[in-house]
């Protein structure tokens, strides 16, 4: 499995895996919805860790930096 995720897109994942988990725990979003984000936030939170989108690649999207030959 080929890394296809920067440090900023997996840094902007952490961060609006937090936000929908705030939301959930603070009983913002309850329900359904709240369910729907909390399940995206630990997707978000797996794919960050593994700096792999499964996503990303029907789409050819890379946003890993280039390697310097």
């Amino acid at each position: 499995m080929k890394k296809n995720m920067g440090t900023a897109d997996k840094a902007i994942r952490v961060l609006v895996a937090i936000l929908f988990a705030m939301l959930f725990l603070t009983k913002t979003l309850e329900g359904t919805a709240g369910i729907i984000l909390l399940v995206l936030a630990i997707v978000f939170l797996l794919t960050s860790f593994i700096s792999f989108c499964p996503l990303y690649l029907p789409f050819g999207i890379n946003t890993c930096k280039k390697e310097k030959k």
